[in-house]
């Protein structure tokens, strides 16, 4: 009989045993799925944050915010951060036959607008009104930040100079996502910029 009870305690001593490992298991495996998770998927606050220190470092600034000129020289206008060329303002005038030589590329005042061989380009707006990438998804932003299609869309013109898509190819989903999460969280600006110029009218 005695053998029967420690049959039995035993079986029952084995059975909490394998239960107690199946379940630290079982936290254990979802610990490192959440840690897992989070690091690939970090919180909005984070992502924005490293979205606003790419966009700091790789100087979107300088093309896509106007200037103003102040008793240091230009600076970037930041009541119009990042909305780009300004539609109210008419374009200045440049030399078309400097700009088309290809031996000089003219600049705006303001630093938003850009005439070359190409033609004539406009800094986009980069900012989250419906002029500018207020409807865009995060594929249409890939497409455009890493493929150079113009507004992310497959049969688009090629985005043109001075914007360095081409340098932007290689970089990781993780901060494309991030720079389009902190663009998406700025001040929206309404301002539609014009379409570019494909070269120059031939005179």
């Amino acid at each position: 009989m005695k053998q029967v009870i420690y049959a039995i305690a035993s079986a029952v001593l084995l059975l909490a045993v394998s239960c107690n490992n199946d379940a630290q298991q079982e936290t254990k495996t979802t610990a490192d799925a959440m840690q897992t998770a989070y690091a690939e998927k970090p919180d909005s606050a984070t992502r924005v944050k490293r979205g606003e220190y790419l966009v700091t470092i790789m100087a979107c600034n300088d093309c896509h915010t106007p200037k103003k000129m102040t008793d240091k020289g230009p600076m970037p206008d930041m009541d119009r951060m990042l909305s780009g060329y300004d539609a109210s303002q008419p374009l200045p005038a440049f030399d078309t036959v400097a700009a088309k030589s290809g031996k000089w590329a003219f600049f705006c005042g303001k630093g938003t607008a850009f005439a070359g061989p190409w033609g004539v380009s406009y800094a986009a707006n980069l900012t989250p009104d419906g002029t500018g990438i207020g409807n865009w998804t995060i594929e249409n932003f890939k497409k455009a930040f890493r493929e150079g299609k113009s507004k992310g869309i497959d049969a688009a013109r090629p985005l043109l100079p001075p914007m360095p898509w081409q340098n932007y190819t290689q970089v990781k989903d993780e901060d494309v996502e991030a720079i389009f999460a902190y663009l998406k969280s700025i001040k929206p600006v309404e301002n539609r910029v014009p379409n570019c110029i494909i070269a120059f009218e031939k005179h």
